[in-house]
């Protein structure tokens, strides 16, 4: 069969291998771009997309969808009043932390709910919450979560105090992060 194959036929099926091997190379090359932005701009929050959604594929088409939700929303700065307000609030609930502790961290975690509405973030079960931030303070998640599963752990009256004080460290720089200007934050956008 193959002998008989004229030149010309031979040179248009090489060719044509020739286009394929480049089209899919090019395709792995984007694929392989695209991830690593992701992973640059998310961080630890693109590999637990993956382990959450199965595959860097889905993964990245939640991440996107997550930034194009949150640059919809109308995120803003807190004005003076609104953040010294805050800053008090903080500092109330810390200095109580001594005497009870569990409810410093409960109301840390609180805090950290209401500031995030304040700035335009929409009142939302803890997981969309922690999906929208993680777009404008992808940084901060790891530790955003742990803070907030041991805020609303049952049966705290088990945990130590060092934890909650790990907590509550967590929750202040979190609190921190939050209240800087968004726009250091949007320059890493994928979107």
């Amino acid at each position: 069969m193959f002998h008989q194959l004229t030149n010309a036929q031979i040179a248009i099926a090489v060719i044509v291998l020739v286009v394929v091997f480049i089209v899919v190379g090019d395709y792995f090359r984007r694929r392989k771009a695209k991830t690593t932005v992701f992973r640059n701009r998310f961080g630890t929050e693109y590999d637990r997309a993956v382990q959450v959604h199965g595959s860097s594929e889905m993964a990245e088409a939640n991440l996107a969808f997550r930034e194009n939700r949150v640059h919809a929303m109308k995120i803003h700065e807190l004005g003076v009043t609104e953040r010294e307000r805050f800053v008090t609030q903080w500092q109330i609930l810390q200095s109580r932390f001594v005497d009870h502790p569990e409810a410093s961290v409960t109301e840390a975690d609180d805090l950290i709910a209401a500031l995030l509405e304040a700035k335009g973030y929409p009142k939302a079960s803890f997981d969309d919450r922690a999906a929208d931030v993680s777009v404008l303070h992808p940084r901060i998640m790891e530790n955003y979560r742990a803070a907030h599963a041991i805020a609303v752990r049952p049966y705290r009256g088990e945990t130590s105090t060092e934890t909650l004080r790990t907590a509550l460290t967590q929750f202040r720089a979190i609190f921190d992060e939050i209240l800087q200007p968004d726009f250091l934050h949007q320059q890493g956008s994928v979107a």
